[in-house]
């Protein structure tokens, strides 16, 4: 990009910028280098074509040289920024969380139009808290939770809840491990979906800069979407749903997951159930529709705290953990009974959502 002081004009300064940033291979240099140029500037993408011809200040060419120099080094943008829109919600980002995309945005609107009414709600693997963010603010009645297994996740995660989200409470733990049984009514997630293959071919920005225990995720990609598949049975209530993201092409072969892990319950369940302990359960389940539960879902004791207390985390992370009123895990015999799957606006297999119930398999 050369020196600062030979930026003499700010359309000087931005094509330089645009130029280096293309050489190092940036996808979309241009809107890059302008946004960089806005933030030096403390101005707009709009104020930089009325400014144009206006010099541009030693300070500020300093500034937006380093700002050009992270950027050309493959740094995300929006770690540059310190910061990601997501449904309309500015968030804090930086390199302990993925950055927040537009396809995931996908995964609320999913949840919102297949589970409106629900009242307890769980992002799991929250990372940053946009999806946790998202739907409590769409949701204001219900009771939200984010986990992550992450303590350094959770820290960004609780910043940026309490700024937009502050009722969402923090857990710290691995996936629906630290979870009761029928605690939720919709379960939603992003969770790592990139097969250890693949790694090495991810963009620079992704492979070399975010985190990798939010993107490896196995030989074929779907170890944590397989144990979402097996493990959500045990914490939906009936009529609950779980919503992912999978990856491009994934999509059959995690309904798949869905499919087996559903069979396997009812299987199961047919075998150790009794006439009472099937009426037992009939009466939670009215019981359950009569009266709401109080109190977090987590397990009191046995949930991963992950020492959230030495890393700083707050007192929603800390609260004590008394489960709702539920049947015992050996009376949830529901399996799967329905399931979606959405695509993007480029036609793309994205989003999979699942709902418990207790009888047979139906597509949609």
């Amino acid at each position: 990009m050369g020196a600062a002081a030979a930026f003499v004009t700010l359309g000087d300064a931005l094509a330089a910028a645009i130029a280096r940033l293309a050489a190092a291979g940036v996808p979309e240099p241009r809107a890059d280098a302008e946004v960089l140029l806005a933030r030096a500037l403390d101005t707009t993408r709009a104020g930089l074509v009325v400014g144009a011809r206006r010099p541009l200040p030693g300070t500020a060419a300093r500034d937006f040289a380093a700002l050009v120099g992270r950027r050309a080094g493959r740094e995300p943008l929006h770690y540059i920024l310190g910061e990601r829109e997501f449904w309309s919600l500015p968030l804090a980002v930086d390199r302990r969380v993925l950055v927040p995309r537009p396809e995931t945005e996908l995964v609320v609107e999913t949840a919102l139009r297949l589970a409106p009414a629900a009242r307890r709600v769980l992002d799991v693997g929250t990372g940053s808290g946009a999806i946790a963010a998202a739907l409590a603010r769409e949701l204001p009645a219900a009771r939200v939770w984010a986990s992550d297994v992450d303590t350094d996740a959770l820290a960004v995660a609780r910043a940026n809840l309490a700024r937009q989200a502050p009722g969402v409470a923090l857990v710290c733990g691995d996936l629906l491990a630290p979870f009761r049984t029928a605690a939720f009514d919709l379960v939603a997630a992003n969770p790592p979906y990139v097969a250890d293959a693949e790694l090495g071919g991810l963009a620079p920005e992704v492979r070399d800069h975010e985190p990798r225990v939010a993107l490896a995720a196995g030989p074929d990609g779907l170890a944590a979407l397989g144990r979402l598949m097996a493990e959500a049975p045990r914490v939906l209530a009936p009529g609950g749903w779980l919503v992912v993201e999978v990856g491009a092409g994934q999509a059959a072969a995690v309904r798949r997951l869905a499919e087996e892990a559903g069979a396997e319950r009812c299987q199961a369940g047919r075998r150790g159930l009794g006439r009472a302990a099937r009426a037992a359960w009939a009466f939670v389940r009215s019981a359950r529709s009569a009266r709401a539960p109080d109190g977090p879902p987590a397990e009191e004791a046995g949930a991963e705290r992950c020492q959230a207390g030495r890393r700083g985390l707050g007192a929603s992370e800390e609260r004590s953990a008394r489960a709702p009123d539920g049947p015992p895990a050996e009376l949830d015999t529901s399996g799967f009974v329905r399931v979606e799957v959405v695509r993007d606006h480029a036609g793309i297999e994205r989003v999979l959502a699942v709902q418990l119930g207790g009888g047979g398999w139906t597509r949609s």
